[in-house]
């Protein structure tokens, strides 16, 4: 797995449009990623059932974002 985004990316994210679509992109693969395997595990911990709904509510805002950046500005 790659490492998290660091500080100069956010920054970077900040005034690049297309870096900043790119990073949100990976981001979301990584917690589909992680989302995944969490999914996978057998055991029935009420904790993990909670982080997993916060993941995807995350991936959800995520994606939204993603759809949104998709479109750019849009004309009067």
């Amino acid at each position: 797995m790659s490492a998290l985004v660091s500080e100069e990316d956010l920054a970077r994210a900040r005034t690049d449009d297309a870096f900043r679509q790119r990073l949100m992109a990976e981001s979301l693969d990584r917690l589909l990623a992680l989302l995944n395997d969490m999914r996978r595990r057998t055991d029935t911990n009420p904790e993990r059932a909670r982080q997993i709904r916060e993941g995807v509510d995350l991936a959800v805002k995520l994606a939204d974002r993603l759809q949104i950046e998709d479109k750019g500005p849009r004309a009067a």
